[in-house]
C-alpha cells in the first residue's frame, strides 16, 4: 500500500482528492486563500455575536473568571520551593514563579518570579506559549524549558537554570520546532526524540529514534540510540529512574497503533524485547518493586491478571532477568471501578480510582514482602485526584471537586489525614441547583450513565434549555467537576447541562473504552443520541431546546450526532473537530489516531467510516441545527481543515451554520485569558439565541 506524505492533497486508494472534494483546498492551513476565508468568516460571525447584547457581559463574566486572582494556584513540589504556571491580565502569557510551602499555606502567598512568559515574548517578537519543562532530578535546577509560538503542539527546547533564572549560556537549545521531548540522563547528558530530518518522523509527524546528546557537541553528532520504524506512530527511548534520581536502566518502546506498543529493555548489550501485552506500560517503582499497568488481561508464569491491573516486579531480580522476575498483583479493580493516575512520594504511592463514577484515593505500600493498600480519607461522592507529590519527603496534595463545590485543595505530610489547604472560591451561585444520575439505553442494549445539573427552579416539564456535552474516545472519562464557566454563563441562566458517560470513553476501565472503537465506533455515537433520546423522554428538554457540545473526538461526536439525528438537536457546537474522516489520517496528526478508528486506504476499514463521517454526511435537502464550528489556525494536531471544510460544506447547500476560527492559539483555543474569554462567550451567545430565544436563531 502506498503511503502518501503527510498533509499530502492527493488522491490514495479511494480517498477523496481534488477532483471529489472541492473544498480540499482550506487544508493548507496558512496558504493566502485559506486565511482569507477564515477572516471572511470571523467576521461574518463576530459581526452577528457581538451585536447581541449579552455578547459583552459573557465576555466580561468569562473574562473576570479565567483572569480571577482567588483561584487556586496549583503547584508541583520542587526541592526548592512550590512553582507554579500563572496567567492574568497582567501576564496575560503567564509566568512561571515559585514560593514556600509556609507562604503558600496563606491566603497571600508571596511569589517569586522565576520566567516571564510575556517579556520573553515582547524581548524576541514572538507569541510565546508556555508548554512545560522537564528538569534533571532530584534537585530539579535544570531544566529543558519547552516554548510553542503560537500554541501549536511543535516546541523549542532550551536549558534554563531554576535558581539563576536565566537561560544557560552555551547551553543546551534545540530551535527547530518539532514534535518529542527530551528526558535528563544526567547533567551533561540528555536523551532527545526529535525530527531529525532525513526521514526521522513517522507518518504521524512524531519522532521514531531517539539520540544521545553530550554537552558542547552538535545535536547533529548525537549517537543514535533507539530507532523504531516509520510505519510506527511514535518510538523513542527513556529511563527506568527513582525517586531519588537513580537511573536504574533504559527502556524503549514502539507505538505500532495509538494503544499498543511493543516494549524493550537495554540488557546485556542489546535491546530485549519485553514479554508484556502491547496494550500494556512500564510504570513507577515502589519501595523497590517496578510496576506495570496492563489494559488487557496479561497471562504470564501460570497467572491471570486482569485487565486495568497494577503487576510489579522486584527491580533487582528485572535487571538480572527482565522477562522472567516473578510478577505480582498490586491492585485489580472490582466491577466497575477503574484506575485514573496517581503520584509517588518518598515512601509510598498514591493512586486515584473511580468506582461507579465516584472517586478514591489509595495509598500502597510494599510492606514485608506484601502489598497494602489502604483508602484515604477524603470526601465521598466527588472526583478526587492526587495534585502533586514530592518525591524528598511524603508530603502530597490532592484535589477534590464536583458539579456545584468549588474545588478544594488538600495536604498531608504522610503522617495524617489530609487537611484542607486551598477551596476555590463560588464563581456561580449554586443556590436551588441539583445533580442528578440518569442511565440511557443505547441502540444495542447497553446502559449508559449520565448526569444531569439543573439549575433552580427547573422542573421536568420538556421546557428546559439544556446542553449535552460528550466526548467518548481515547480512554478519556468525564467526571464530575466544578465548571466555573459553564455554571455562571449557562447554569445561573436558567440552562441545563448534561454530561454524558458514554463508551469509547474510560470511566470504567479499558473494556469501557474497546467495545467501542474501529469498527464498533458507531456505539459512542449511538449512546450520545440515545442520552439525548433519554433527556427528552424524562421530561428534561425538548429537541427544539437541546444543544450538544465537544471538542476535538468530542467534536466528531457532535459532528456525527447532529448529521445522524438533526432532528434532535437544534445547537451543535463542533470545536476543534475531526470532520472528515476519509482524509483524517493525511490532515494534522491524524494517522496517529488508526488505532481508534481504522485506516480509510483499506476498503473494510474505510466502510466503517464511511457510515459516519459527518463532512460526507452533510447533503443537501436535510435540515440541519445550524451548527457552530470552531478551530484554531495553529492546531497542528487535529487541524483547522476539519472544520473549515464543514462549514464551506454547509455553505455551499444553503443551510445555516456559523464559523469561528482564533488565529493565535493552539488544539485548546486561546493563548491568553482574553482570547479564551471571547471564545467562550461566542458560543454561549450561540446557546442562548437557538435554544433560549423562542428557538429563533440564524441571522
Amino acid at each position: 500500500m502506498t503511503i502518501a506524505t503527510p498533509n499530502s492533497l492527493s488522491a490514495q486508494d479511494g480517498v477523496p482528492g481534488p477532483d471529489e472534494d472541492p473544498y480540499i483546498w482550506l487544508e493548507e492551513a496558512r496558504s493566502d486563500e485559506a486565511l482569507d476565508w477564515v477572516r471572511a468568516e470571523n467576521n461574518r460571525t463576530m459581526a452577528h455575536m457581538a451585536q447581541d447584547p449579552r455578547f459583552d457581559e459573557l465576555t466580561a463574566e468569562a473574562l473576570a473568571i479565567l483572569d480571577a486572582e482567588d483561584r487556586i494556584p496549583y503547584v508541583s513540589i520542587r526541592k526548592d520551593g512550590l512553582y507554579n504556571f500563572w496567567q492574568d491580565k497582567e501576564n496575560p502569557k503567564g509566568v512561571l514563579r515559585r514560593t514556600t510551602l509556609e507562604s503558600y499555606k496563606s491566603d497571600d502567598p508571596e511569589w517569586e518570579t522565576v520566567l516571564d512568559v510575556d517579556a520573553l515574548a515582547a524581548a524576541e517578537g514572538k507569541e510565546w506559549v508556555y508548554k512545560g519543562s522537564t528538569c534533571l532530578p532530584p534537585d530539579q535546577r535544570l531544566c529543558m524549558i519547552a516554548l510553542s509560538d503560537g500554541g501549536e503542539d511543535a516546541t523549542i527546547l532550551r536549558e534554563f537554570d531554576m535558581t539563576t533564572k536565566q537561560f544557560v549560556e552555551g547551553g543546551f537549545v534545540i530551535e527547530e520546532k518539532s514534535q518529542g521531548g527530551v528526558q535528563w540522563l544526567d547533567e551533561d547528558t540528555l536523551l532527545v526524540g526529535r525530527d531529525f530530518g532525513g526521514e526521522t518522523i513517522t507518518e504521524s509527524e512524531y519522532p521514531f529514534t531517539t539520540r544521545l546528546w553530550k554537552r558542547g557537541t552538535p545535536l547533529s553528532e548525537a549517537e543514535e540510540i533507539f530507532r523504531g520504524e516509520p510505519s510506527d506512530v511514535w518510538a523513542g527511548a527513556g529511563l527506568i529512574r527513582d525517586n531519588k534520581g537513580v537511573v536504574h536502566g533504559r527502556t524503549a518502546f514502539r507505538a505500532i497503533s495509538f494503544h499498543e506498543s511493543i516494549n524493550y529493555i537495554w540488557h546485556e548489550g542489546e535491546w530485549l524485547e519485553l514479554d508484556m501485552p502491547k496494550k500494556a506500560n512500564i510504570g513507577g517503582i515502589i519501595d523497590g518493586q517496578l510496576t506495570f499497568s496492563t489494559d488487557v488481561d496479561w497471562e504470564t508464569q501460570g497467572q491471570v491478571f486482569p485487565a486495568d491491573a497494577l503487576v510489579a516486579v522486584d527491580l533487582e531480580d528485572f535487571k538480572r532477568d527482565p522477562n522472567g522476575a516473578k510478577k505480582t498483583l498490586v491492585w485489580a479493580p472490582a466491577e466497575r471501578q477503574t484506575k485514573r493516575g496517581g503520584g509517588v512520594t518518598a515512601n509510598s504511592a498514591y493512586m486515584a480510582i473511580l468506582d461507579n463514577v465516584v472517586g478514591k484515593v489509595l495509598k500502597i505500600d510494599f510492606e514485608d514482602g506484601e502489598w497494602v493498600t489502604t483508602e484515604v480519607n477524603l470526601p465521598d461522592n466527588a472526583t478526587l485526584g492526587v495534585q502533586a507529590t514530592s518525591s524528598e519527603t511524603d508530603e502530597i496534595m490532592f484535589t477534590s471537586t464536583d458539579f456545584l463545590s468549588p474545588s478544594t485543595l488538600w495536604y498531608s505530610d504522610g503522617t495524617g489525614d489530609p487537611q484542607v489547604l486551598k477551596t476555590s472560591p463560588e464563581y456561580f451561585d449554586a443556590t436551588g441547583m441539583e445533580v442528578e444520575q440518569f442511565e440511557a439505553t443505547s441502540k444495542d442494549g447497553a446502559k449508559v450513565p449520565y448526569f444531569l445539573v439543573k439549575p433552580k427552579g427547573m422542573e421536568m416539564d420538556g421546557k428546559n434549555p439544556a446542553l449535552l456535552y460528550g466526548y467518548g474516545g481515547f480512554q478519556i472519562s468525564q467526571l464530575p467537576s466544578y465548571r466555573a464557566l459553564t455554571g455562571k454563563m449557562w447554569l445561573e441562566k436558567g440552562g441545563a447541562f448534561i454530561l454524558a458517560n458514554l463508551r469509547g470513553g474510560g470511566e470504567f476501565g479499558p473494556g469501557w473504552h474497546q467495545m467501542a472503537i474501529r469498527e464498533n465506533k458507531q456505539r459512542t455515537w449511538d449512546d450520545f443520541i440515545a442520552v439525548g433520546e433519554d433527556a427528552v423522554k424524562r421530561g428534561i428538554t425538548n429537541p427544539g431546546q437541546l444543544g450538544i457540545q465537544g471538542g476535538s473526538q468530542g467534536g466528531l461526536l457532535v459532528g456525527t450526532a447532529f448529521t445522524q439525528r438533526p432532528d434532535l438537536f437544534d445547537a451543535a457546537i463542533v470545536a476543534i473537530p475531526l470532520f472528515d474522516m476519509l482524509r483524517y489520517h493525511l490532515i494534522g496528526r491524524g494517522a496517529s489516531w488508526i488505532g481508534e478508528y481504522g485506516d480509510p486506504r483499506i476498503p473494510e476499514q474505510r466502510e466503517w467510516i464511511e457510515g459516519y463521517s459527518p463532512y460526507q454526511k452533510i447533503v443537501d435537502g436535510v435540515d440541519y441545527p445550524a451548527p457552530f464550528l470552531w478551530a484554531s489556525t495553529a492546531d497542528d494536531r487535529t487541524h483547522p481543515a476539519h472544520a473549515r471544510k464543514g462549514a464551506a460544506k454547509l455553505k455551499a447547500l444553503g443551510q445555516d451554520y456559523w464559523y469561528y476560527e482564533d488565529m493565535t492559539g493552539g488544539h485548546s483555543g486561546g493563548v491568553d485569558n482574553e482570547q479564551r474569554a471571547k471564545l467562550q462567550a461566542l458560543q454561549m451567545v450561540y446557546l442562548m439565541q437557538r435554544l433560549m430565544d423562542d428557538n429563533e436563531a440564524g441571522e
